[in-house]
Formats: C-alpha cells, structure tokens, sequence
C-alpha cells in the first residue's frame, strides 16, 4: 500500500476521531456519573422543531468537555484579546457592559410586531385598559441599559455622535405615549443628572462591574417615578415615618459572575457600594411591603437589586416607599418583567384589591428580548 494511501487513512481515522470522541467522553462522563445519557432523548420524543432546539441547548450548556476545557480557552482569550465570551463586553476606564444590552443598541432591527411573542404596544395598552377597568392607572418606566446612559464608556467613539443611541426605545415611548400611556422618561432623566455633574466628581448612575444602576441611580429614578404620580393626581403623598440608614458593601457584579471563570474574576476587584437603606422609625426595622398599598410594582432584577440582595431594604421599591411616604406592594421576577409578572399577578388577582396605581418597570432590552415576548395576559 502507498504512502499516500496511508496517509489518508490516517487522516480519515484523526478526523472521525474528533468529530466522535466529543459525544463518547460525554456519554461516558454521563454514565460514570449514574446519568441516563442526553443522547437518549433523540430516541424518546418527537423530532420537532422545538424539541431538538431544547435538546442542542442542553447539550451545550451540559457538556463535559466544554464545562471543563472553556474557563481556560475564556481566560485566555481574555488576557490575549480582552474577550469576555457571549456574555459580556469590556468597555473603558474597567467597565463591563451586558452583551444583551449592548446588542439591543448596535444590531439592526425594528420594534415591531413579532408574531406568536406579541409586540410592547398591544401588550402594555391591553394591560393598561384592564387595569383601566377596575379603576386601576398604569405607569410605564422602561429602565435604560447601562450603554444608554455611558456609551461613553462603551467606546470613545461614542462622543462624536449626537443622535441618542437608545432611538429605538424613544420611538417605543413615543408610540406608548401616542396610545394615551402614561411613561416615565428616565433617560432624560440620567442624561440631565450626568450633565449637571462637576467635571471629576460625576455621580455613577450605574455600577463598573454590573448590568444595574447604582444606588444612586435607583433612588434618582425612584424620586422621579413619585414626583410622577404626585403631578398626575392619582395618589397624595402619605405620613409613614421613615429614616435613612448608610450601608456599604462589597461584590463583584452581575456580569462578571455570568462569565463563570474565576480565573477572570481574579484580575477585578470587587466593587465597593454605598448603599442607603429605609428604615420604619416606628419599628426601628428594614421597610418591609404592604400587601394592601394603594401601589403595586411591577418589575425585574432593577428592583431586586439592593433590595433582595445585599443589604437589604435599599433598592428601587424602598427609596419609591420613602419618596411616597408609605408602603407599597411589589412583584418581582428576574428577566421577567415582559410577561411573567403579569402572569404572576393574573395567579394572584388579589394583589389588585384596594390599588390606586400599578408600575409596571421594566429593562429597555426588554423589548427585544424579553423572556417569553409580550404577551396579552387576561386578569381574571
């Protein structure tokens, strides 16, 4: 037999080699494990569409190899390239931004109808004429994605334009406000409050390491959203007593975290936070919801954040209760504020006794990606 001929066996042997050996260490790995292999579920379910979507989206979140092999190949890439994988992107000045959201701003698309997920239009005026009647106002307060209010610190490229690079969201706005709907615009908001900041002692309104805003940035946003509903008469101000607590904090942001390589982690110190907390001077406790507010808040992780996490009772909710002078009721879900608070809130009608008002607060990249689009959700 030739050389040649040897040499393509050989070569045909390393290549199905490789293109195999992934799916056997898997299989095996699962086995020793005591795991029924995924490879199974081929075999169990119909082929559709969805299912095989479901099962390469398993795969590639469970593999073994890859689970072992990409904290290296990441870490790598960082140092070499500064690449933070799918997730994130390294901005300036040691910024992080959420891949996401920075997608939301710089890819081409429409704000659209989108089909079976539905489009914001239909699903906040259907929303707002439910609440409409049971005697219910709505306030929508789409939250900026951090490049919004700091392209700046996305890239100095950023500078040299003069167009707002949220348009996509103010074209929404302008369209919910056409439809009679009440919003609060924060991205005003933010830019007026940068604006006026002395030159070297600028206020963060966001945090480096994190997709959030910062303590600062929440109680700017929560003191407009209570200005809003004062001005549009829906509710007076109330006489709770509440004081003010200074907490501080340290972390490494969301977005670092969703990276998942410690070895990354490594290179970043851990942001310190200054917090503030509200606190019921009758009680001398954390301010903790009240079920039967006139008020209910709908929201995402902007809510939780400093609120449920770390340290507790200084988040959006809390500064807005303060502002209000009383307490308020809230919903919360991560990366849900699209549909499934709504639908939360449609399993628990009761949450709508005695309301005045319901805020229903939610991230800009919402409207492209929000979890499950946004669907019309009958209350019953």
């Amino acid at each position: 037999m030739s050389d040649n001929r040897y040499r393509q066996i050989f070569l045909t042997v390393a290549f199905l080699a490789l293109i195999y050996s992934d799916g056997l260490i898997q299989v095996t790995a699962e086995l020793l494990e005591g795991q029924t292999p995924q490879v199974i579920e081929l075999f169990v379910q119909m082929p559709t569409r969805a299912n095989l979507r479901v099962f390469e989206r398993n795969l590639q979140d469970n593999c073994w190899l890859a689970q072992r092999l990409r904290p290296y190949v990441q870490s790598a890439c960082f140092m070499a390239l500064r690449e933070l994988g799918d997730k994130a992107v390294v901005g300036r000045d040691g910024w992080l931004f959420y891949r996401p959201a920075v997608q939301y701003l710089v890819e081409p698309w429409s704000p659209d109808p989108a089909g079976d997920q539905g489009d914001i239009l239909s699903a906040v005026v259907s929303f707002r004429d439910q609440l409409a009647e049971r005697g219910i106002h709505l306030l929508v307060v789409p939250v900026p994605n951090k490049p919004s209010v700091y392209p700046d610190l996305l890239t100095k490229r950023a500078k040299e334009k003069d167009e707002p690079v949220n348009s996509k969201t103010i074209e929404v706005m302008r369209r919910l406000r056409q439809a009679e709907v009440e919003v609060v615009d924060l991205f005003a908001l933010f830019k007026q409050a940068r604006a006026a900041s002395p030159p070297g002692e600028a206020t963060k309104y966001y945090l480096a390491q994190d997709s959030h805003w910062s303590p600062d940035g929440a109680r700017l946003a929560a003191k407009a959203v209570a200005e809003s509903i004062v001005d549009l008469g829906w509710v007076e101000k109330g006489h709770a007593e509440y004081a003010l607590k200074s907490a501080t904090i340290q972390r490494h942001g969301d977005i670092l975290r969703m990276v998942q390589v410690p070895q990354i982690e490594r290179h970043f110190e851990p942001e310190q936070i200054h917090c503030t907390q509200v606190i019921n001077s009758t009680t001398n406790q954390p301010y903790q919801d009240d079920p039967n507010s006139e008020i209910l808040v709908l929201g995402d992780s902007f809510l939780r954040i400093y609120s449920q996490d770390e340290p507790g009772a200084a988040g959006f909710v809390e500064h807005l209760a303060y502002e209000l002078g009383f307490a308020l009721a809230s919903i919360v879900n991560d990366g849900g504020a699209s549909t499934l608070v709504r639908q939360q809130l449609s399993r628990n009608p009761k949450l709508l006794a005695n309301k005045k008002v319901v805020i229903w607060q939610f991230v800009e990249r919402d409207i492209r990606f929000g979890t499950e689009g946004w669907q019309i959700v009958p209350l019953p």
